[in-house]
């Protein structure tokens, strides 16, 4: 049967395309402007990745340390918009600002507090999917929204690439206007494509404060921690997530940092990644749809013996040809291995305490980042060579299908418990009733829920 998304899963969907173009910016264009500032500032290549690393895995510690205390504030009702909002508002802005920036000491700074509020902006976007979708359809429409972010941040990915070319190629526009150009670009997409859901989203899973509103989410945060010594299946997939996903979020992050250093040519490298996001948009689709018959932690398990043979192979890396390989491999299973993450702890959370927990996971995957990137910018300072920093991570893999195999074989209570008293699973206003009815009734064909 044709899987449809409801309008509401449309909109959250859109999302994903709007913030894929700022992930997509940070693994491509990004790096390659900060080492033209860097190298005219004498910083050599090496130090450059050694820097750039190092920014990341501080924007990656600042979420990290933040998300859980947001996420568990986003769980409080009607406080999970605003929190949505203000994280988009400061990422946005302080994309569109960085074009301005000439120091790389400054623009590193700035980079920071952009990336650090995106990531804020996906713990409560990540919580959503608990409000906008049921459990039954939450593989698919998780795949379906990194299927989309792939394809549709491509559109302003070729508009930045043409601003990339005149500068780079043709010599038509200085490195500033050409900066200011590509930074405004991705800032305008993202609060376009965020604009509906913020619109049209209603918090239908909440708590309620009981009195100050951070000291009760505090509170709330440190029982989710305790409870987690009684949920044994979250907890080892939390454990198998932090070791797993370092090498995913590492090799999106630093990429075409990664080519850069090896002396790879930069137009190369960013039509190399292009095709990454062309190949992960089938590919994501395609392997969500399989959810329907091959049990989600099956797909899970496939994607990460995958990334360790991706990372193995990376260590080897030295030629042009080599690097769209990797590209190409990376594509086929970087959307699933993270939809199919996403929708699995969505799945065996209480989804009352959605914020809560995902704050909680983005702690375990934000701390992944941290340690990979620190981990590649550190042994690439050790040994002064960038190859046996990126071969490091390919034991994250072992780790994380070590955890999972453990995680999948834990039995713990029902997925979805009734809300305790005091913690009531609420939902408002008619947007909401028909939502719930959409997904009750299975999506049925109708002009508003075409697939998308």
């Amino acid at each position: 049967m044709k899987f449809k998304m409801t309008p509401l899963e449309k909109k959250w969907v859109l999302y994903d395309v709007g913030n894929s173009a700022f992930t997509l910016l940070v693994s491509t264009l990004l790096p390659i402007f900060f080492n033209t500032i860097a190298s005219n500032a004498g910083v050599s290549d090496s130090d450059y990745l050694a820097w750039w690393a190092y920014a990341t895995s501080i924007s990656t510690a600042i979420a990290a340390v933040l998300g859980p205390t947001l996420g568990t504030l986003s769980d409080l009702r009607g406080v999970r918009k605003k929190i949505f909002s203000v994280s988009i508002l400061i990422g946005a802005l302080g994309c569109a600002v960085l074009g301005f920036v000439q120091h790389w000491i400054w623009f590193l700074v700035l980079f920071i507090v952009a990336k650090s509020a995106y990531q804020m902006s996906l713990v409560v976007y990540d919580s959503m999917l608990c409000d906008v979708s049921s459990r039954e359809r939450m593989d698919e429409v998780s795949s379906r929204g990194y299927a989309w972010g792939y394809i549709g941040s491509c559109i302003p990915f070729i508009l930045t690439i043409v601003v990339y070319v005149l500068h780079e190629m043709l010599g038509l526009l200085p490195l500033m206007p050409a900066m200011v150009l590509v930074f405004m670009i991705v800032a305008v997409w993202w609060i376009a494509c965020s604009f509906p859901l913020w619109k049209n989203y209603e918090q239908r899973h909440c708590v309620e404060s009981g009195g100050h509103p951070v000291r009760t989410g505090l509170k709330n945060l440190g029982g989710v921690f305790r409870e987690l010594g009684h949920k044994k299946r979250i907890l080892f997939f939390l454990l198998a997530f932090f070791f797993f996903i370092d090498g995913v979020y590492t090799i999106i992050d630093m990429a075409t940092a990664y080519g850069t250093s090896l002396g790879l040519d930069t137009v190369s490298l960013v039509i190399a990644l292009l095709v990454t996001q062309v190949v992960a948009f089938p590919s994501a689709i395609l392997l969500g749809m399989l959810s329907r018959k091959v049990k989600s932690e099956y797909l899970i398990i496939a994607c990460i013996i995958a990334y360790f043979f991706i990372t193995v192979y990376a260590v080897f890396l030295d030629q042009e040809y080599e690097f769209w390989i990797l590209a190409v491999c990376v594509g086929l299973f970087q959307g699933t291995i993270q939809a199919m993450s996403r929708s699995y702890y969505a799945k065996i959370i209480p989804h009352e305490k959605a914020g809560e927990y995902f704050g909680i996971y983005d702690i375990f995957g934000k701390g992944a980042a941290f340690m990979g990137t620190l981990l590649v910018g550190g042994v690439t300072d050790i040994f002064n060579n960038q190859s046996i920093g990126v071969g490091a991570l390919s034991v994250m893999f072992i780790i994380g299908l070590v955890f999972f195999l453990i995680a999948i074989r834990c039995k713990d209570p029902s997925a979805v418990p009734a809300a305790p008293q005091g913690q009531a699973a609420v939902q408002e206003g008619p947007a909401a009733q028909e939502q719930t009815a959409l997904q009750e009734e299975g999506a049925p064909e109708t002009e508003e829920s075409a697939s998308v």
